[in-house]
């Protein structure tokens, strides 16, 4: 069940990959989806085989997994974004958790927040 779901969601990202318009749409594809269909793969594959000694090892690769491609998304789009020439459009966005002093824009209506 976990190989199959692995399979198919690397498959849909790979489409995604090819398909969807730009670059950061791109990354987010081949990163999160990416990332789940090989873990998903890499956690059938150690029950599949059952062995200690490839489990440890598929369990590392899913560690090194979720420990490098986050940093390499956000580098992803960093380098996208300074492609497109939208350095000023990334500078005003709000950044979650920042401090929003009084030129911050409001993400909620007045009222709600």
């Amino acid at each position: 069940m976990l190989l199959g779901g692995g399979a198919v969601l690397l498959v849909i990202a790979a489409w995604g990959v090819v398909a969807l318009p730009d670059a950061l749409s791109r990354q987010h594809a081949a990163t999160k989806a990416g990332t789940l269909a090989v873990a998903l793969v890499c956690a059938g594959a150690a029950l599949a085989v059952a062995e200690p000694s490839w489990s440890w090892r598929l369990l590392l690769i899913i560690g090194f997994l979720l420990a490098t491609l986050p940093v390499a998304s956000n580098l992803l789009a960093r380098a996208a974004v300074r492609e497109a020439g939208q350095e000023a459009d990334a500078a005003r966005a709000p950044v979650v958790g920042g401090d929003a002093g009084p030129a911050a824009p409001r993400l909620l209506p007045p009222g709600r927040g």
